[in-house]
């Protein structure tokens, strides 16, 4: 182990209840790194859907909750590779935090973290921008790139553009598949809220269309010349899916979500993607050797983006009193009051 900062023995956190409920408690064990992990103090993290539905799948009690951080290395455990990861390294990403006792989640003062699985940001980018990387910016990574298909690459972008098309272009997955897309040299076309068009717009979307409006298969079918083949749902609901397959031309395609949902269409192939995968560790799947090594590649390619100034953190929603309301701010998520926005807790906030 390496090791310079003064770690506590207990911590802050948001533990869950057993009852869908979370509450801060302050005498949570400070974990320890194992084998392939280090220790985060953690500066921000940020709130994701899975935080919220989490809850409502898992009753056990005592887990710390929490998916997104953005932090500070203080721990290094055992088998981590010489000069992979160092104490003091600014990093952010995320973690399978508030599913087990073995995950203790971003919600708290310190957290795990997998040494291959990481963000680097400059110090143009604060901790909490950096927050709003993790999950969201691994999922985007995941979708357009693993398993599949030559689509292009930041670092090898097409000179003949193709449309692909977002639907959820404002989510928080959205924004960073938009900007991801196009700086791979597609054309990208996405759907959000008309109040989200300029945002969308912003981060690199040549057409925007409102998602509510019946016609919006028509149109973006017309705006393709009826040839889209390639498409990510970042909503994946029994109706987006339906949505989604209805946009893509006559010669159907392919289809990447982030649920598992299915396509009517026998000439659409439809394809989730479980971003947990890319951890290393046997979750509701087995360890996929190929995954890994691709987590550990997204890292790199956004870092790289991020210091060249070239992807954008969501907008955010920074929340008073850090994780002294976490209970009323999932509320709040459920309650389908965040729009285009990450809620963010600043952990020194907390009281």
């Amino acid at each position: 182990m390496s090791q310079t900062h003064e770690i506590p023995t207990h911590m802050k956190a948001a533990v869950t209840l057993g009852n869908t409920k979370v509450a801060l408690q302050s005498d949570v064990p400070v974990p320890k790194p194992g084998p392939g992990q280090f220790l985060v103090k953690v500066i921000a993290a940020a709130q994701n859907p899975p935080d919220c539905f989490s809850l409502h799948q898992n009753v056990t009690t005592g887990l710390v909750i929490g998916l997104d951080y953005a932090g500070i290395v203080v721990d290094i455990g055992s088998d981590v590779p010489p000069g992979q990861r160092h104490v003091g390294e600014r990093v952010a990403g995320f973690i399978n935090g508030g599913r087990t006792k073995e995950w203790t989640g971003t919600f708290a003062e310190y957290c795990l973290a997998e040494a291959h699985l990481v963000l680097n940001f400059p110090e143009s980018i604060s901790f909490e921008d950096a927050s709003s990387l993790g999950l969201a910016g691994f999922t985007a990574c995941q979708l357009l790139w693993l398993n599949h298909r030559a689509l292009p690459t930041p670092d090898a972008p097409t000179q003949k553009p193709f449309p692909l098309l977002v639907w959820g272009g404002a989510s928080s997955v959205g924004q960073y598949t938009v900007q991801l897309a196009k700086l791979s040299g597609l054309t990208v076309i996405a759907t959000a809220s008309p109040k989200n068009f300029d945002l969308v717009k912003s981060l690199g979307a040549d057409a925007v269309f409102d998602y509510r409006d019946p016609d919006v298969c028509s149109k973006i079918k017309e705006f393709t010349s009826d040839e889209l083949s390639e498409a990510i749902d970042c909503v994946s609901t029994k109706d987006t899916i339906v949505q989604v397959e209805q946009s893509l031309g006559k010669n159907g395609g392919h289809i990447a979500t982030v649920m598992p949902v299915s396509t009517t269409r026998a000439d659409v192939t439809c394809e989730f993607m479980l971003v947990y995968t890319l951890l290393g560790r046997p979750t509701s799947t087995p360890v996929v050797p190929k995954h890994v090594h691709a987590g550990e590649h997204f890292g790199k390619t956004m870092s790289e983006l991020l210091a060249r100034g070239k992807l954008k953190p969501n907008p955010l929603k920074i929340v008073p009193n850090g994780l002294k309301d976490v209970q009323q701010w999932i509320e709040y998520h459920e309650q389908g009051k965040l729009s285009a926005k990450k809620i963010v807790y600043r952990i020194s906030d907390t009281p």
